[in-house]
């Protein structure tokens, strides 16, 4: 099959790999439709997170079971499925204590960053992580799902309520995602995104259906006029921004994946102002099933921009300003095996 491996200069490269098979009782074998290129897949490559060289990349997949082992039996092939790539041992003792996402076997489990993932024709995971999708849903709109699966993670770390305000930090596809979320939850929602680019695309995603709760600004000090009781920094090196956007008592979630990232924060204003720094960490897999379900209501197709094959991950990366020089010029890209 193809595939797009990461090499060790941080780019990746479009190589014939095996197709997985089969291997375990409990395995699927996907056939993959598209993924999404996710903003992790993005810093990988700019050098702002870690991935194993050699590894095919990918995580937001959509698909049909190819094949399965002799104990699957929630799946036949030719179901239309949508990966989960936060995989757990379930029995060290994080999972046995029910936080999956702080499972102790991390180490080659994660999916498109040390464990081969799904910018490929095939991927290969136990069948617990693979789920059936409702009928109807397209996929399209499934490719968000596992996007959704973070947001909400997030936005309950939060303890976002109705009539609250949320200040959703920066305006790629997950920040998108989490601004639905929020307003799904009942509050003003207030999309903070520099690029005007960008900032078009989100508009346009949200001029419909949202009732006008959902608005996008440019990081300015308008926003400041209404300040957010649940600040989320999708973008992971923001948190001060983030603090200054925080309403008294309110409380900061940090999410964007971003390893070189600092920031000095004010002890004393901390205190002063009652505010909550929060970290919630991986999506315990729990909320996947949630996240399919709500995907129903969700417009999330909405976020898909653009399109590439395979062959052609230069120019899709080179759309999300993956390469130095080039701005953004996407929401959401997908790549497509054929």
């Amino acid at each position: 099959m193809k595939a797009l491996v990461l090499t060790g200069q941080r780019t990746v490269s479009l190589v014939d790999r095996p197709k997985p098979e089969v291997s375990a009782p409990a395995d699927v074998v996907v056939r993959i439709a598209q993924t999404g290129i996710c903003g992790t897949d993005r810093s990988v490559l700019v050098g702002k997170f870690p991935a194993e060289p050699g590894v095919v990349m990918g995580h937001e997949a959509v698909g049909t079971v190819d094949s399965v082992g002799a104990a699957v039996t929630t799946h036949k092939p030719g179901d239309r499925v949508v990966v989960n790539p936060t995989l757990y041992c379930g029995s060290c003792p994080p999972c046995l204590r029910g936080h999956w996402d702080f499972c102790d076997n991390k180490a080659g489990t994660e999916v498109g960053l040390d464990l081969d993932g799904a910018f490929a024709e095939y991927l290969r995971l136990p069948g617990r992580f693979v789920h059936t999708l409702p009928d109807g849903m397209d996929f399209d709109r499934a490719v968000g799902v596992e996007p959704l699966a973070c947001a909400l993670n997030n936005v309950a770390a939060g303890r976002l309520r109705a009539g609250e305000t949320a200040v959703i930090v920066g305006g790629g596809p997950v920040g998108v995602v989490c601004a639905m979320a929020a307003w799904h939850h009942g509050a003003r929602v207030l999309l903070t995104e520099p690029d005007p680019y960008r900032q078009e695309l989100c508009r346009a995603v949200f001029a419909a259906d949202f009732g006008g709760r959902v608005t996008v600004h440019a990081p300015d000090e308008s926003v400041l006029v209404q300040r957010g009781d649940v600040v989320i920094d999708t973008v992971g090196n923001l948190l001060e921004q983030g603090l200054a956007y925080a309403a008294d008592r309110g409380r900061v979630v940090i999410m964007g994946y971003h390893s070189k990232a600092s920031a000095t924060v004010r002890p004393l204003e901390i205190l002063r102002r009652g505010l909550e720094i929060i970290g919630a960490g991986d999506y315990n897999s729990r909320l996947f099933p949630t996240a399919i379900e709500l995907a129903r209501w969700l417009p999330l197709e909405r976020l898909v921009t653009h399109r590439f094959p395979l062959e052609r991950h230069a120019e899709a990366f080179a759309a999300l300003a993956a390469a130095p020089g080039t701005p953004y010029s996407a929401l959401k890209v997908v790549l497509v095996p054929e």
